[in-house]
């Protein structure tokens, strides 16, 4: 019997495993007809998963556990029984900031703690000039976005959301707010990063990878009881998901991979700037050469187990950033949104 789900997802290549899923037959091969509902930010997809208008989601990983704690306003327990993705993000700045942290730099940018201090600088003379303080932006404020931009920041002894604004802008409006000097930087997943520099209005300044490797950024959600009650579907879409990541895998397909990510339904960009990302081939912006970044994003079978140990690395960021502040139990509950047993199961 073929059963129908209703997935949601937003426009981003760290969506690609989903999208070669339904796109690509391999849903249909695990006897899924799986239907995509494009959203526009992370706040309406978990809603939407709550009320259950959606079977699952494509879910940042520390959402999924804020939602789980009832952490930020809204309280609807998730699971993830596999992951879609590590990794996939940049730190993007405006091209006019860029020159700044340029001059101001002691040694070379493209060392996070060069950067960080540069960033520090600058702040120190907006401040002594009566200038308004720097704006960042991340595209939700339980994300991993959040957490590089703290982290990196931290390295220079600036404090995201005190001597730097901060601000949440979804993530296909990272390039208009950057264009419009609403932000002076943003942390955002592929492609809004490649697409502010192509847009001539950013540089990125640090690839993801750069600040933390292998972090843990989007997961397949569902709700925790339906994770339970319906055991078949998730196995079934677990096991589809891990038939892309094989294929997803081949260097050969990545151009099919990128036309499928292209399509208007989709991302609705263009494919050779997809098929790029998918390479590791980073156009940096500012006047640098297009730099080749090993495991820029990771789809492999490896990165899509969702390892309980994510949820310690996500608490500690959170309580990093202000955003809770650790009590008995919570890890443990934290630690539960991760569940291998199913992911695992789809591999045997």
């Amino acid at each position: 019997m073929t059963l129908h789900l209703r997935v949601g997802f937003l426009p981003l290549v760290d969506a690609a495993l989903l999208v070669a899923a339904a796109d690509a037959g391999f849903a249909e091969g695990r006897g899924l007809a799986l239907e995509l509902v494009r959203d526009v930010s992370w706040s309406n997809l978990r809603d939407r998963l709550h009320v259950r208008l959606l079977d699952a989601a494509h879910m940042l990983a520390p959402a999924a556990i804020a939602s789980t704690l009832g952490i930020g306003g809204v309280t609807a327990p998730m699971t993830a029984p596999i992951l879609l993705n590590l990794n996939g993000n940049a730190v993007t700045v405006s091209t006019r900031r860029f020159e700044e942290l340029a001059r101001a730099a002691d040694g070379d940018l493209a060392d996070p703690m060069v950067s960080a201090r540069a960033l520090a600088v600058l702040v120190g003379m907006r401040r002594a000039s009566g200038l308004p303080p720097l704006t960042f932006a991340a595209v939700f404020g339980f994300s991993s976005h959040t957490y590089l931009l703290c982290d990196w920041m931290a390295r220079g002894g600036v404090r995201l959301g005190q001597d730097v604004r901060f601000e949440i802008v979804p993530p296909a409006q990272t390039v208009e707010a950057l264009r419009s000097g609403r932000v002076d930087g943003f942390c955002a997943g592929a492609p809004w990063n490649t697409l502010a520099v192509a847009a001539d209005v950013g540089a990125i300044l640090h690839c993801g990878v750069d600040l933390q490797a292998d972090c843990p950024e989007k997961a397949l959600a569902w709700r925790a009881d339906d994770v339970e009650r319906r055991g078949e579907a998730v196995s079934r879409l677990n096991a589809a998901l891990v038939d892309a990541s094989r294929w997803a895998g081949a260097e050969a397909n990545w151009p099919r991979l990128a036309e499928l990510l292209a399509t208007p339904e989709r991302l609705g960009m263009p494919a050779d700037l997809i098929e790029a990302i998918l390479r590791g081939e980073i156009v940096q912006g500012g006047g640098r050469p297009v730099r080749r970044v090993a495991s820029y994003i990771r789809f492999d079978e490896k990165a899509l187990r969702p390892e309980p140990g994510h949820a310690d690395w996500l608490l500690a960021a959170m309580a990093r950033a202000g955003q809770l502040v650790l009590e008995p139990g919570m890890s443990e509950r934290a630690r539960a949104v991760f569940r291998p047993v199913a992911f695992d199961l789809a591999l045997r």
